[in-house]
């Protein structure tokens, strides 16, 4: 990467250790046990990434503190799996809330792709979110999807094809994203090497960029994603979208199950 610098915008790449954090505005952790290595890789197990939280809780647990010690005003971004229960776990460990993760923005990524494969439409036309957890218990928002202000729902229905069915294959395809990559490249890096990258100028620049990324909401006593206001400083607001009653049990279910993974990360680490 440092010898491709002359061919891109001014930047400095170089390795260093723990010292060369100090004076960051933002600190992104990527490490820790992935889905291959960790075994996180069985579409039949509903721990999903929830597997990898003992170990990379560990991890987070020496990497944490010591990132804080040269750099305690920074931004610290999560992004090892599971983020969100990783992502409460450094909020306790740096002893500040200037912590988030990038929660469930890749997930509504994969959503709004899927959505114009089927619809014929660019990806960037399509409005679709996923809040939650970053993980199987992750809740697609059908009710309010939509291209052009049309709703998604409505526009799948003149397919002739079954709805639930539609509905089904799509989100199969988005939970378990993750583990088709791995099983035809090896691992998943390329497309949230790019969320992270957009989620450092939001908060580099002061973007107020609106975007389903995880912190903690006090509401519900724990990291997750909703409707996001990213900037300097990290998460700045958080907002509840529309939901249906349907979306609205999924999302409790979701804030269960992050609730429990945040105490075993407390425990592990």
């Amino acid at each position: 990467m440092r010898y491709a610098t002359p061919l891109s915008p001014t930047v400095d790449v170089r390795a260093g250790g723990y010292d060369d954090l100090a004076g960051a505005a933002l600190v992104v952790i990527t490490a820790g046990v992935n889905e291959k290595a960790g075994g996180a890789t069985d579409r039949s197990d509903t721990e999903g990434r929830l597997r990898l939280l003992e170990s990379n809780a560990k991890a987070y647990a020496d990497i944490v503190p010591r990132v804080v010690a040269v750099a305690p005003d920074a931004v610290l971004m999560v992004v090892t799996d599971p983020p969100d229960p990783l992502a409460d776990l450094t909020r306790q460990l740096a002893k500040h809330d200037r912590v988030f993760s990038t929660g469930t923005l890749i997930d509504s990524l994969r959503f709004r792709v899927h959505l114009a494969d089927r619809l014929g439409v660019r990806p960037r036309d399509v409005q679709a979110t996923v809040v939650g957890e970053h993980g199987t218990s992750e809740v697609l928002l059908w009710s309010s999807a939509s291209v052009g202000g049309i709703p998604v729902l409505a526009l799948l229905a003149r397919s002739g094809e079954p709805l639930d069915q539609v509905r089904q294959q799509i989100e199969n395809d988005i939970r378990y994203a993750n583990i088709t990559i791995i099983e035809g490249t090896g691992a998943s890096q390329y497309g949230i090497g790019v969320v992270s990258a957009v989620l450092v100028e939001a908060v580099l620049r002061d973007e107020r960029a609106v975007l389903p990324v995880a912190a903690y909401h006090e509401p519900y006593g724990v990291t997750l994603s909703l409707v996001s206001v990213l900037g300097a400083g990290g998460v700045q607001q958080m907002y509840e979208p529309a939901m249906n009653d349907d979306e609205r049990a999924g999302l409790e279910h979701s804030v269960a199950a992050l609730r429990v993974a945040a105490q075993r990360a407390f425990a592990a680490s």
